[in-house]
């Protein structure tokens, strides 16, 4: 077992660089994922569905605090997925919408 040396800056910095490596390779496969999902009417009906129960699209407003806040923090969830279809795939939002109309 290596013992750790708060001087050894050298293997810091080789584990720190380690972590970002994979940090980056598991934000690089959500995103894959995320694409695949969306690239299917199925996973866009489910995504859908996801913005939709989380309350993107309605107001959050209730004269109940802590009601509002549990909406609030839902609807949160549901504007970080649409985040993400807006930064990877924002075509495949609009096709999205069309596809819930028909």
């Amino acid at each position: 077992m290596d013992e750790f040396d708060p001087n050894d800056t050298n293997a810091q910095q080789e584990q720190a660089d380690i972590a970002q490596k994979r940090a980056e390779l598991r934000a690089k496969q959500v995103a894959e994922d995320f694409l695949w999902m969306m690239r299917d009417p199925r996973g866009r009906r489910i995504v859908w569905a996801q913005l939709a129960d989380a309350g993107v699209f309605q107001p959050v407003f209730s004269n109940d605090a802590m009601l509002m806040a549990f909406n609030e923090g839902r609807r949160g969830a549901g504007l970080r997925i649409l985040a993400q279809v807006h930064s990877l795939c924002p075509d495949l939002y609009v096709t999205m919408m069309k596809e819930q109309q028909q």
